[in-house]
Protein backbone atom coordinates (compact mmCIF):
# COMPACT_ATOMS: atom_id res chain seq x y z
CA UNK A 1 0.00 0.00 0.00
CA UNK A 2 2.67 2.45 0.87
CA UNK A 3 5.69 1.17 -0.94
CA UNK A 4 7.77 2.88 -3.56
CA UNK A 5 7.80 3.16 -7.33
CA UNK A 6 6.95 0.14 -9.48
CA UNK A 7 5.82 -0.63 -12.97
CA UNK A 8 2.17 0.01 -13.67
CA UNK A 9 1.35 -3.65 -14.31
CA UNK A 10 -0.75 -5.18 -17.06
CA UNK A 11 -3.03 -2.48 -18.52
CA UNK A 12 -6.80 -2.77 -18.50
CA UNK A 13 -9.74 -0.75 -19.83
CA UNK A 14 -11.50 2.06 -17.93
CA UNK A 15 -14.55 -0.20 -17.47
CA UNK A 16 -12.43 -2.92 -15.84
CA UNK A 17 -10.89 -0.21 -13.66
CA UNK A 18 -14.39 0.86 -12.61
CA UNK A 19 -15.23 -2.74 -11.62
CA UNK A 20 -11.97 -3.11 -9.68
CA UNK A 21 -12.61 0.13 -7.78
CA UNK A 22 -16.14 -0.99 -6.94
CA UNK A 23 -14.85 -4.30 -5.59
CA UNK A 24 -12.10 -2.55 -3.63
CA UNK A 25 -14.46 -0.16 -1.86
CA UNK A 26 -17.39 -2.51 -1.21
CA UNK A 27 -16.18 -4.84 1.52
CA UNK A 28 -16.54 -5.59 5.23
CA UNK A 29 -17.74 -2.08 6.07
CA UNK A 30 -20.91 -2.60 4.01
CA UNK A 31 -21.96 -5.49 6.28
CA UNK A 32 -21.89 -3.24 9.37
CA UNK A 33 -23.73 -0.36 7.70
CA UNK A 34 -27.38 -1.52 8.18
CA UNK A 35 -27.11 -1.49 11.98
CA UNK A 36 -25.46 1.94 11.88
CA UNK A 37 -28.29 3.18 9.61
CA UNK A 38 -30.90 1.94 12.09
CA UNK A 39 -29.15 3.64 15.01
CA UNK A 40 -28.93 7.05 13.29
CA UNK A 41 -32.33 7.10 11.55
CA UNK A 42 -32.92 6.61 7.85
CA UNK A 43 -33.20 10.30 6.80
CA UNK A 44 -30.05 11.32 8.68
CA UNK A 45 -28.24 8.23 7.37
CA UNK A 46 -29.07 8.83 3.72
CA UNK A 47 -28.13 12.50 4.01
CA UNK A 48 -24.82 11.80 5.77
CA UNK A 49 -23.73 8.95 3.51
CA UNK A 50 -24.46 11.09 0.44
CA UNK A 51 -22.31 13.91 1.78
CA UNK A 52 -19.51 11.52 2.80
CA UNK A 53 -19.57 9.93 -0.65
CA UNK A 54 -19.04 13.39 -2.13
CA UNK A 55 -16.15 14.08 0.27
CA UNK A 56 -14.52 10.76 -0.50
CA UNK A 57 -14.87 11.40 -4.25
CA UNK A 58 -13.21 14.78 -3.81
CA UNK A 59 -10.21 13.37 -1.96
CA UNK A 60 -9.92 10.57 -4.50
CA UNK A 61 -9.45 13.20 -7.22
CA UNK A 62 -6.84 14.83 -4.95
CA UNK A 63 -4.84 11.60 -4.82
CA UNK A 64 -5.04 11.15 -8.61
CA UNK A 65 -3.75 14.70 -9.11
CA UNK A 66 -0.91 14.01 -6.66
CA UNK A 67 -0.07 10.81 -8.57
CA UNK A 68 0.22 12.81 -11.79
CA UNK A 69 2.39 15.39 -10.01
CA UNK A 70 4.63 12.62 -8.68
CA UNK A 71 5.07 11.22 -12.21
CA UNK A 72 5.97 14.72 -13.46
CA UNK A 73 8.48 15.10 -10.63
CA UNK A 74 10.14 11.81 -11.53
CA UNK A 75 10.40 12.78 -15.20
CA UNK A 76 11.89 16.15 -14.23
CA UNK A 77 14.51 14.49 -12.04
CA UNK A 78 15.48 12.04 -14.78
CA UNK A 79 15.68 14.89 -17.29
CA UNK A 80 17.92 16.89 -14.97
CA UNK A 81 20.13 13.88 -14.36
CA UNK A 82 20.53 13.39 -18.10
CA UNK A 83 21.48 17.05 -18.52
CA UNK A 84 23.98 16.85 -15.67
CA UNK A 85 25.52 13.74 -17.21
CA UNK A 86 25.76 15.53 -20.56
CA UNK A 87 27.31 18.56 -18.88
CA UNK A 88 30.06 16.42 -17.37
CA UNK A 89 31.27 15.58 -20.86
CA UNK A 90 30.67 18.94 -22.56
CA UNK A 91 31.50 21.22 -19.55
CA UNK A 92 28.58 23.44 -20.52
CA UNK A 93 27.17 23.53 -16.98
CA UNK A 94 28.65 24.22 -13.57
CA UNK A 95 28.26 21.76 -10.68
CA UNK A 96 25.09 23.29 -9.28
CA UNK A 97 23.75 25.62 -11.97
CA UNK A 98 22.70 25.64 -15.59
CA UNK A 99 22.67 28.57 -17.99
CA UNK A 100 19.41 29.57 -19.60
CA UNK A 101 19.18 32.54 -21.95
CA UNK A 102 22.35 34.04 -20.52
CA UNK A 103 21.57 33.61 -16.79
CA UNK A 104 22.42 30.92 -14.26
CA UNK A 105 19.72 29.12 -12.29
CA UNK A 106 19.87 26.33 -9.71
CA UNK A 107 18.94 22.92 -11.11
CA UNK A 108 16.32 22.44 -8.39
CA UNK A 109 14.26 25.49 -9.35
CA UNK A 110 14.76 25.77 -13.09
CA UNK A 111 11.41 25.28 -14.89
CA UNK A 112 11.61 22.22 -17.08
CA UNK A 113 9.38 23.87 -19.67
CA UNK A 114 12.07 26.47 -20.30
CA UNK A 115 14.29 23.75 -21.72
CA UNK A 116 11.74 21.39 -23.17
CA UNK A 117 8.97 23.52 -24.65
CA UNK A 118 9.43 21.91 -28.04
CA UNK A 119 8.80 18.47 -26.64
CA UNK A 120 5.37 16.88 -26.94
CA UNK A 121 5.85 14.81 -23.80
CA UNK A 122 3.07 15.23 -21.28
CA UNK A 123 4.88 15.22 -17.97
CA UNK A 124 1.69 14.50 -16.06
CA UNK A 125 0.98 11.13 -17.69
CA UNK A 126 0.43 8.51 -14.97
CA UNK A 127 2.60 5.66 -16.24
CA UNK A 128 4.61 4.73 -13.14
CA UNK A 129 2.92 3.44 -10.02
CA UNK A 130 3.98 5.74 -7.20
CA UNK A 131 2.51 4.51 -3.93
CA UNK A 132 1.29 6.93 -1.26
CA UNK A 133 4.34 6.35 0.92
CA UNK A 134 6.64 7.42 -1.91
CA UNK A 135 4.46 10.47 -2.62
CA UNK A 136 4.68 11.39 1.06
CA UNK A 137 8.48 11.12 0.85
CA UNK A 138 8.51 13.36 -2.23
CA UNK A 139 6.20 16.11 -0.98
CA UNK A 140 6.30 15.97 2.86
CA UNK A 141 9.09 16.75 5.29
CA UNK A 142 10.41 14.09 7.68
CA UNK A 143 7.73 14.78 10.30
CA UNK A 144 5.00 14.56 7.66
CA UNK A 145 6.34 11.25 6.35
CA UNK A 146 6.42 9.75 9.86
CA UNK A 147 2.88 10.98 10.56
CA UNK A 148 1.72 9.41 7.31
CA UNK A 149 3.15 6.01 8.22
CA UNK A 150 1.81 6.19 11.78
CA UNK A 151 -1.69 7.00 10.47
CA UNK A 152 -1.52 4.16 7.93
CA UNK A 153 -0.25 1.71 10.54
CA UNK A 154 -3.05 2.59 12.97
CA UNK A 155 -5.60 2.13 10.17
CA UNK A 156 -4.15 -1.27 9.24
CA UNK A 157 -4.21 -2.34 12.89
CA UNK A 158 -7.90 -1.44 12.97
CA UNK A 159 -8.42 -3.39 9.76
CA UNK A 160 -6.77 -6.49 11.21
CA UNK A 161 -8.73 -6.22 14.47
CA UNK A 162 -12.00 -6.03 12.50
CA UNK A 163 -11.02 -9.05 10.40
CA UNK A 164 -9.81 -11.01 13.44
CA UNK A 165 -13.17 -10.43 15.16
CA UNK A 166 -15.46 -10.86 12.13
CA UNK A 167 -14.40 -14.40 11.25
CA UNK A 168 -14.80 -15.91 14.77
CA UNK A 169 -18.11 -14.06 15.22
CA UNK A 170 -19.48 -15.59 12.02
CA UNK A 171 -18.22 -19.06 12.99
CA UNK A 172 -19.69 -18.68 16.50
CA UNK A 173 -23.09 -17.64 15.17
CA UNK A 174 -23.20 -20.53 12.71
CA UNK A 175 -21.97 -23.08 15.26
CA UNK A 176 -24.01 -21.85 18.24
CA UNK A 177 -27.06 -20.39 16.51
CA UNK A 178 -30.47 -22.01 16.39
CA UNK A 179 -31.05 -23.11 12.79
CA UNK A 180 -34.41 -24.75 13.46
CA UNK A 181 -36.32 -21.82 11.95
CA UNK A 182 -37.63 -20.71 15.34
CA UNK A 183 -35.00 -18.15 16.31
CA UNK A 184 -35.77 -15.30 13.97
CA UNK A 185 -36.74 -12.94 16.81
CA UNK A 186 -34.14 -14.07 19.35
CA UNK A 187 -31.05 -12.06 20.18
CA UNK A 188 -28.41 -14.02 22.06
CA UNK A 189 -25.91 -12.74 24.60
CA UNK A 190 -22.36 -13.96 25.13
CA UNK A 191 -23.04 -15.75 28.43
CA UNK A 192 -25.60 -18.16 26.98
CA UNK A 193 -24.69 -21.75 26.30
CA UNK A 194 -23.26 -22.82 22.97
CA UNK A 195 -22.34 -26.50 23.55
CA UNK A 196 -23.33 -27.67 27.00
CA UNK A 197 -21.09 -25.88 29.53
CA UNK A 198 -19.29 -23.94 26.77
CA UNK A 199 -20.60 -20.38 26.59
CA UNK A 200 -20.90 -18.42 23.37
CA UNK A 201 -18.02 -16.10 24.26
CA UNK A 202 -15.87 -19.17 25.01
CA UNK A 203 -16.71 -20.56 21.58
CA UNK A 204 -15.81 -17.20 20.06
CA UNK A 205 -12.38 -17.27 21.71
CA UNK A 206 -11.81 -20.86 20.58
CA UNK A 207 -12.54 -19.85 17.01
CA UNK A 208 -10.29 -16.78 17.42
CA UNK A 209 -7.49 -19.09 18.56
CA UNK A 210 -8.01 -21.37 15.56
CA UNK A 211 -8.11 -18.36 13.25
CA UNK A 212 -4.81 -17.08 14.73
CA UNK A 213 -3.11 -20.48 14.45
CA UNK A 214 -4.12 -20.93 10.82
CA UNK A 215 -3.60 -17.41 9.46
CA UNK A 216 -1.12 -15.89 11.92
CA UNK A 217 1.93 -17.71 10.46
CA UNK A 218 1.40 -15.96 7.11
CA UNK A 219 2.53 -12.75 8.84
CA UNK A 220 6.04 -14.21 9.03
CA UNK A 221 6.20 -14.75 5.27
CA UNK A 222 5.01 -12.97 2.15
CA UNK A 223 1.43 -13.33 0.98
CA UNK A 224 -0.17 -12.21 -2.27
CA UNK A 225 -3.74 -12.47 -3.41
CA UNK A 226 -3.79 -14.21 -6.79
CA UNK A 227 -5.94 -13.14 -9.70
CA UNK A 228 -8.10 -16.27 -9.48
CA UNK A 229 -8.62 -15.95 -5.73
CA UNK A 230 -9.70 -12.34 -6.30
CA UNK A 231 -12.22 -13.48 -8.92
CA UNK A 232 -13.65 -16.18 -6.63
CA UNK A 233 -14.04 -13.81 -3.66
CA UNK A 234 -15.61 -11.14 -5.89
CA UNK A 235 -18.16 -13.62 -7.26
CA UNK A 236 -19.02 -14.81 -3.74
CA UNK A 237 -19.41 -11.22 -2.57
CA UNK A 238 -21.78 -10.33 -5.39
CA UNK A 239 -23.87 -13.46 -4.89
CA UNK A 240 -24.18 -12.76 -1.15
CA UNK A 241 -25.02 -9.06 -1.47
CA UNK A 242 -27.52 -9.65 -4.29
CA UNK A 243 -29.23 -12.42 -2.30
CA UNK A 244 -29.59 -10.23 0.79
CA UNK A 245 -31.06 -7.30 -1.13
CA UNK A 246 -33.52 -9.46 -3.09
CA UNK A 247 -34.62 -11.46 -0.02
CA UNK A 248 -35.22 -8.27 1.96
CA UNK A 249 -37.17 -6.70 -0.93
CA UNK A 250 -39.35 -9.83 -1.27
CA UNK A 251 -40.19 -9.78 2.43
CA UNK A 252 -40.99 -6.06 2.37
CA UNK A 253 -43.06 -6.50 -0.80
CA UNK A 254 -45.15 -9.17 0.90
CA UNK A 255 -45.91 -6.74 3.72
CA UNK A 256 -44.03 -8.79 6.31
CA UNK A 257 -41.24 -6.34 7.00
CA UNK A 258 -40.67 -5.83 10.73
CA UNK A 259 -38.55 -2.68 10.54
CA UNK A 260 -39.92 0.62 11.86
CA UNK A 261 -36.77 2.76 11.74
CA UNK A 262 -36.73 6.25 13.20
CA UNK A 263 -36.23 9.30 11.00
CA UNK A 264 -33.35 10.77 12.98
CA UNK A 265 -31.27 9.82 16.03
CA UNK A 266 -28.36 12.17 16.68
CA UNK A 267 -26.76 9.72 19.13
CA UNK A 268 -26.10 7.28 16.28
CA UNK A 269 -24.38 9.81 14.01
CA UNK A 270 -20.77 9.51 15.31
CA UNK A 271 -20.65 5.76 14.77
CA UNK A 272 -22.39 6.06 11.40
CA UNK A 273 -19.73 8.58 10.39
CA UNK A 274 -16.94 6.14 11.20
CA UNK A 275 -18.67 3.25 9.44
CA UNK A 276 -19.27 5.33 6.29
CA UNK A 277 -15.70 6.64 6.18
CA UNK A 278 -14.42 3.07 6.52
CA UNK A 279 -16.85 1.85 3.86
CA UNK A 280 -15.68 4.42 1.28
CA UNK A 281 -11.99 3.79 1.87
CA UNK A 282 -9.93 3.34 -1.28
CA UNK A 283 -7.45 6.24 -1.32
CA UNK A 284 -4.54 4.18 0.01
CA UNK A 285 -4.85 1.70 -2.89
CA UNK A 286 -5.50 4.14 -5.75
CA UNK A 287 -1.95 4.03 -7.24
CA UNK A 288 -2.21 0.25 -7.80
CA UNK A 289 -5.72 0.64 -9.18
CA UNK A 290 -5.50 3.73 -11.40
CA UNK A 291 -2.02 3.41 -12.94
CA UNK A 292 -2.77 0.36 -15.14
CA UNK A 293 -5.91 1.94 -16.66
CA UNK A 294 -5.11 2.30 -20.37
CA UNK A 295 -7.16 5.44 -21.09
CA UNK A 296 -7.14 8.00 -18.28
CA UNK A 297 -8.61 10.95 -20.20
CA UNK A 298 -11.84 10.99 -18.19
CA UNK A 299 -10.69 9.75 -14.82
CA UNK A 300 -12.84 12.17 -12.82
CA UNK A 301 -16.00 11.09 -14.66
CA UNK A 302 -15.08 7.43 -14.21
CA UNK A 303 -14.51 7.84 -10.47
CA UNK A 304 -17.72 9.88 -10.08
CA UNK A 305 -19.75 7.15 -11.81
CA UNK A 306 -18.23 4.58 -9.46
CA UNK A 307 -19.08 6.61 -6.37
CA UNK A 308 -22.67 7.14 -7.53
CA UNK A 309 -23.06 3.37 -8.06
CA UNK A 310 -21.55 2.56 -4.68
CA UNK A 311 -23.71 5.18 -2.94
CA UNK A 312 -26.86 3.70 -4.51
CA UNK A 313 -25.74 0.19 -3.58
CA UNK A 314 -25.04 1.09 0.06
CA UNK A 315 -28.34 2.95 0.36
CA UNK A 316 -30.27 0.04 -1.18
CA UNK A 317 -28.59 -2.56 1.03
CA UNK A 318 -29.09 -0.56 4.23
CA UNK A 319 -32.60 0.73 3.59
CA UNK A 320 -33.93 -2.72 2.66
CA UNK A 321 -32.29 -4.07 5.82
CA UNK A 322 -33.76 -1.56 8.27
CA UNK A 323 -37.28 -1.91 6.82
CA UNK A 324 -37.06 -5.70 6.62
CA UNK A 325 -35.74 -6.44 10.13
CA UNK A 326 -36.57 -5.03 13.54
CA UNK A 327 -33.85 -2.50 14.33
CA UNK A 328 -33.22 -4.03 17.75
CA UNK A 329 -32.44 -7.39 16.11
CA UNK A 330 -30.02 -6.19 13.42
CA UNK A 331 -26.63 -7.85 13.86
CA UNK A 332 -23.21 -6.21 13.67
CA UNK A 333 -22.56 -8.46 10.68
CA UNK A 334 -25.68 -8.16 8.50
CA UNK A 335 -25.26 -11.62 6.93
CA UNK A 336 -26.05 -13.18 10.32
CA UNK A 337 -29.65 -11.89 10.16
CA UNK A 338 -30.30 -14.49 7.48
CA UNK A 339 -28.76 -17.52 9.19
CA UNK A 340 -31.46 -18.19 11.80
CA UNK A 341 -34.54 -16.61 10.25
CA UNK A 342 -36.37 -19.04 8.03
CA UNK A 343 -39.14 -16.54 7.42
CA UNK A 344 -36.65 -14.66 5.23
CA UNK A 345 -34.61 -17.58 3.88
CA UNK A 346 -35.90 -21.14 4.22
CA UNK A 347 -33.16 -23.02 2.37
CA UNK A 348 -30.58 -24.31 4.90
CA UNK A 349 -27.68 -24.43 2.41
CA UNK A 350 -28.14 -20.76 1.49
CA UNK A 351 -28.45 -19.77 5.16
CA UNK A 352 -25.11 -21.44 5.87
CA UNK A 353 -23.60 -19.82 2.77
CA UNK A 354 -24.54 -16.32 3.97
CA UNK A 355 -23.40 -17.09 7.49
CA UNK A 356 -20.00 -18.35 6.36
CA UNK A 357 -19.50 -15.93 3.45
CA UNK A 358 -17.46 -13.42 5.53
CA UNK A 359 -15.24 -16.26 6.80
CA UNK A 360 -13.80 -17.08 3.40
CA UNK A 361 -13.59 -13.56 1.95
CA UNK A 362 -12.09 -11.99 5.08
CA UNK A 363 -9.69 -14.88 5.69
CA UNK A 364 -8.15 -14.39 2.25
CA UNK A 365 -7.55 -10.70 2.98
CA UNK A 366 -6.09 -11.03 6.48
CA UNK A 367 -2.61 -12.28 5.47
CA UNK A 368 -2.22 -9.58 2.78
CA UNK A 369 -3.16 -6.77 5.19
CA UNK A 370 -0.85 -8.26 7.84
CA UNK A 371 2.12 -8.40 5.46
CA UNK A 372 1.39 -4.84 4.33
CA UNK A 373 1.38 -3.64 7.95
CA UNK A 374 4.61 -5.51 8.69
CA UNK A 375 6.32 -3.92 5.69
CA UNK A 376 5.16 -0.46 6.72
CA UNK A 377 6.65 -0.97 10.17
CA UNK A 378 9.93 -1.82 8.48
CA UNK A 379 9.74 1.26 6.28
CA UNK A 380 8.97 3.55 9.23
CA UNK A 381 12.16 2.53 11.07
CA UNK A 382 14.34 2.00 8.02
CA UNK A 383 17.55 3.98 7.67
CA UNK A 384 19.37 4.35 4.35
CA UNK A 385 22.04 1.70 3.96
CA UNK A 386 20.96 -0.14 7.11
CA UNK A 387 19.62 -3.68 7.49
CA UNK A 388 17.72 -5.30 10.32
CA UNK A 389 19.10 -8.22 12.36
CA UNK A 390 17.45 -11.54 11.43
CA UNK A 391 15.52 -11.76 14.72
CA UNK A 392 14.12 -8.24 14.34
CA UNK A 393 13.24 -8.74 10.67
CA UNK A 394 11.71 -12.20 10.89
CA UNK A 395 10.36 -12.36 14.43
CA UNK A 396 9.91 -8.93 16.08
CA UNK A 397 8.18 -7.14 13.20
CA UNK A 398 5.72 -10.01 12.50
CA UNK A 399 4.90 -10.27 16.22
CA UNK A 400 4.21 -6.55 16.70
CA UNK A 401 2.01 -6.82 13.61
CA UNK A 402 -0.01 -9.84 14.72
CA UNK A 403 -0.33 -9.62 18.52
CA UNK A 404 -2.11 -6.23 19.07
CA UNK A 405 -5.13 -6.87 16.77
CA UNK A 406 -5.55 -10.38 18.18
CA UNK A 407 -5.58 -8.95 21.72
CA UNK A 408 -8.21 -6.37 20.69
CA UNK A 409 -10.32 -9.10 19.06
CA UNK A 410 -9.94 -11.23 22.22
CA UNK A 411 -11.27 -8.39 24.36
CA UNK A 412 -14.21 -7.38 22.15
CA UNK A 413 -16.11 -8.51 19.10
CA UNK A 414 -18.26 -5.40 18.82
CA UNK A 415 -17.73 -5.02 15.07
CA UNK A 416 -19.83 -1.88 14.75
CA UNK A 417 -17.65 -0.05 17.28
CA UNK A 418 -14.40 -1.40 15.81
CA UNK A 419 -15.37 -0.24 12.33
CA UNK A 420 -16.66 3.09 13.65
CA UNK A 421 -13.53 3.91 15.66
CA UNK A 422 -11.14 2.79 12.88
CA UNK A 423 -13.01 4.86 10.32
CA UNK A 424 -13.51 7.90 12.53
CA UNK A 425 -9.84 8.27 13.53
CA UNK A 426 -7.33 6.51 11.27
CA UNK A 427 -9.83 6.53 8.39
CA UNK A 428 -10.23 10.30 8.64
CA UNK A 429 -6.47 10.68 8.31
CA UNK A 430 -6.15 8.33 5.33
CA UNK A 431 -9.27 9.50 3.50
CA UNK A 432 -9.24 13.25 4.23
CA UNK A 433 -6.08 14.67 5.79
CA UNK A 434 -3.38 12.89 3.78
CA UNK A 435 -4.95 13.43 0.31
CA UNK A 436 -5.56 17.12 1.11
CA UNK A 437 -1.98 17.69 2.26
CA UNK A 438 -0.58 15.63 -0.63
CA UNK A 439 -2.32 17.69 -3.29
CA UNK A 440 -1.52 20.97 -1.50
CA UNK A 441 2.21 20.32 -1.16
CA UNK A 442 2.52 18.72 -4.61
CA UNK A 443 1.18 21.94 -6.16
CA UNK A 444 3.55 24.06 -4.10
CA UNK A 445 6.46 21.77 -4.89
CA UNK A 446 5.99 21.60 -8.65
CA UNK A 447 5.09 25.20 -9.45
CA UNK A 448 8.70 26.52 -9.23
CA UNK A 449 9.95 23.39 -10.98
CA UNK A 450 7.59 23.07 -13.94
CA UNK A 451 6.62 26.70 -14.19
CA UNK A 452 3.20 28.34 -14.04
CA UNK A 453 2.45 27.37 -17.64
CA UNK A 454 2.36 23.66 -16.84
CA UNK A 455 -1.18 22.32 -16.51
CA UNK A 456 -1.83 19.01 -14.80
CA UNK A 457 -4.33 17.26 -17.06
CA UNK A 458 -5.37 15.11 -14.09
CA UNK A 459 -6.03 18.16 -11.95
CA UNK A 460 -8.90 17.69 -9.54
CA UNK A 461 -12.19 19.41 -10.48
CA UNK A 462 -11.91 20.86 -6.95
CA UNK A 463 -8.63 22.58 -7.72
CA UNK A 464 -9.32 25.79 -5.84
CA UNK A 465 -7.42 26.04 -2.54
CA UNK A 466 -10.78 26.51 -0.78
CA UNK A 467 -11.61 22.83 -1.21
CA UNK A 468 -8.32 21.67 0.27
CA UNK A 469 -8.86 23.74 3.41
CA UNK A 470 -12.53 22.73 3.51
CA UNK A 471 -11.52 19.05 3.66
CA UNK A 472 -8.96 19.73 6.41
CA UNK A 473 -11.46 21.75 8.47
CA UNK A 474 -14.17 19.12 7.95
CA UNK A 475 -11.85 16.33 9.08
CA UNK A 476 -10.77 18.33 12.15
CA UNK A 477 -14.40 19.05 13.07
CA UNK A 478 -15.34 15.37 12.69
CA UNK A 479 -12.48 14.23 14.91
CA UNK A 480 -13.50 16.72 17.60
CA UNK A 481 -17.18 15.76 17.31
CA UNK A 482 -16.54 12.01 17.53
CA UNK A 483 -14.11 12.42 20.44
CA UNK A 484 -16.51 14.68 22.35
CA UNK A 485 -19.32 12.18 21.84
CA UNK A 486 -17.19 9.32 23.17
CA UNK A 487 -16.15 11.36 26.22
CA UNK A 488 -19.74 12.45 26.97
CA UNK A 489 -21.07 8.91 26.52
CA UNK A 490 -18.43 7.38 28.79
CA UNK A 491 -18.81 10.01 31.53
CA UNK A 492 -22.60 9.70 31.50
CA UNK A 493 -22.32 5.94 31.99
Amino acid sequence: MAGGITESGEPYSPFVGLVYMFNLIVGTGALTMPKAFAAAGWVVSVSLITFLAFMSFMTTTFVIEAMAAANAQLRWKRREQEEINDSDSSSDYSDDEVTIRGRSEPVETRPILSVQRASNIDHFDIVERVEMGQMASMFFNKVGVNMFYICLIVYLYGDLAIYAAAVPVSLMEVACGNHSCSAGSVKYNDTESCWGPVRRKDAYRVFLGVFTLFLGPFTFFNAQKTKYLQIVTSVMRWIAFTMMIILALIRIGKGRGEGRPSVAQVSGVPNLFGVCVYSFMCQHSLPSLVTPISNKQRMSALVMADYILILCFYALLSLTAIFCFDSSLLRDMYTLNFTDNCDVLGIPVLRYFLGLFPVFTISTNFPIIAVTLRNNWKTLFHRDGGTYPWVVDRVVFPLITLVPPIIVAFCTHDLESLVGITGAYAGTGIQYMIPAFLVYFSRRHLEPVLGRDAVNKHRSPFHHAFWVWFVILWATFCLMFVTANIVITETSN
